[in-house]
């Protein structure tokens, strides 16, 4: 057997209406409606199934909770960009720009929290002339 990509997790979350508004707005995600009407939120290849919070989707994870998620995105595109776009979103950052290591080397990110309070760290490859 060889892993080839993750292709969806499951965040539980508060209000899902905030949670779709946030993830679209900010995060330019794609809002789907799947099954028997659940949500998620699509990107790339990838999918985050979103679970209401007190009715968990069978099977499910032994303690789901509202904001225990720590999530990085990554982004093509410029560095300032991406902070003016955080910005004029209103997002306020714990951290960032700041230097990180991702799965493949060298990242910058910026971190946030959700409406439920999950740790967003979203950051680019793209550090030509940030890091010495």
């Amino acid at each position: 057997m060889l892993l080839d990509r993750l292709d969806h997790l499951v965040l539980t979350v508060t209000d899902m209406h905030a949670t779709l508004a946030f993830y679209t707005r900010v995060l330019g995600m794609q809002e789907i409606t799947f099954g028997n009407q659940r949500k998620a939120l699509v990107f790339g290849r990838q999918k985050i199934n979103l679970h209401p919070a007190g009715q968990p989707i069978a099977p499910h994870a032994a303690h789901p909770t509202p904001g225990s998620a720590d999530l990085c995105f990554i982004v093509s595109g410029d560095i300032q960009e991406l902070s003016d776009h955080l910005q004029n979103c209103g997002v306020t950052l714990e951290a960032g720009p700041v230097p990180r290591t991702g799965a493949t080397g060298p990242i910058i990110s910026f971190y946030f929290r959700d409406p439920d309070g999950n740790l967003l760290e979203v950051a680019t490859y793209d550090v030509s002339g940030l890091l010495s």
